[in-house]
């Protein structure tokens, strides 16, 4: 995936870390175009020869299994066995590897994600996080939905949630870890995903000084770099 600087995404996420009585909340918000960085090329292939070779030794946790065949995995985004909702389930893992370039998400499962059934109840129940934790110049002041708006035409997405259930995993990895809210606006017209997250950890367990941003090491600029895509093919070069 390749990173999009956005200036009003910059804006946005400069006041995206904030405390409560109880807990520190940070999120961010990203923008990411759908090239594909060469370091995605790997996962690609992973997940062309897991779902999209009708091996019997498919992992079978990863989903429902279709009556029609009995090594097809259903996942939110369809049959895996397909290539539209296997290139969908790439772009999500590719997003999350881009966003967070220290871990490798290559073995999350399909049933982490879910798809999510209104834009309306995902603008509700971010509105209300927000709110109830005391940000709500996120929404008001710094316009977050136009702003998301602008950039994938919020009516024209398919959203999806991620839910972080593994112990080796950036969303709760830390100590104090309360909770997570994960979305991905994925507008397939023009290839173009917007990852939103939010995370709270509980005041007690956070070192003085410590903040988010400290969470990926400046040493690793450059990995985190080359990660975004600023060496990238475009998704053709894959299918080949």
């Amino acid at each position: 995936m390749k990173f999009l600087e956005v200036d009003s995404l910059e804006q946005l996420n400069s006041v995206f870390e904030w405390e409560t009585t109880e807990c520190v909340l940070t999120g961010r918000v990203e923008a990411y175009s759908c090239k594909s960085a060469g370091s995605d090329k790997k996962l690609y292939k992973l997940l062309e020869n897991k779902y999209g070779n009708h091996h019997p030794m498919v992992d079978l946790v990863a989903g429902s299994i279709s009556p029609d065949n009995e090594f097809t995995v259903i996942s939110p985004f369809g049959r895996l066995d397909e290539a539209t909702p296997r290139k969908t389930f790439f772009y999500l893992l590719a997003t999350l590897n881009a966003a967070y370039p220290d871990y490798d998400f290559s073995n999350v499962r399909p049933d982490q994600f879910s798809k999510q059934p209104s834009l309306n109840l995902v603008i509700n129940a971010v509105n209300t996080t927000l709110f109830n934790h005391g940000n709500d110049e996120i929404i008001t002041k710094y316009r977050l939905w136009d702003t998301l708006d602008e950039l994938v035409q919020l009516k024209e997405c398919d959203v999806y949630s991620y839910n972080a259930d593994s112990d080796d995993d950036p969303m709760n990895d830390q100590d104090g870890y309360l909770w997570s809210m994960n979305y991905f606006f994925f507008n397939r017209k023009l290839k173009r995903m917007v990852f939103f997250t939010v995370k709270s950890r509980s005041l007690i367990n956070v070192p003085a000084g410590e903040s988010e941003h400290d969470f990926i090491d400046d040493d690793t600029t450059e990995d985190e770099k080359s990660r975004r895509g600023y060496d990238y093919f475009v998704m053709g070069d894959m299918e080949e």
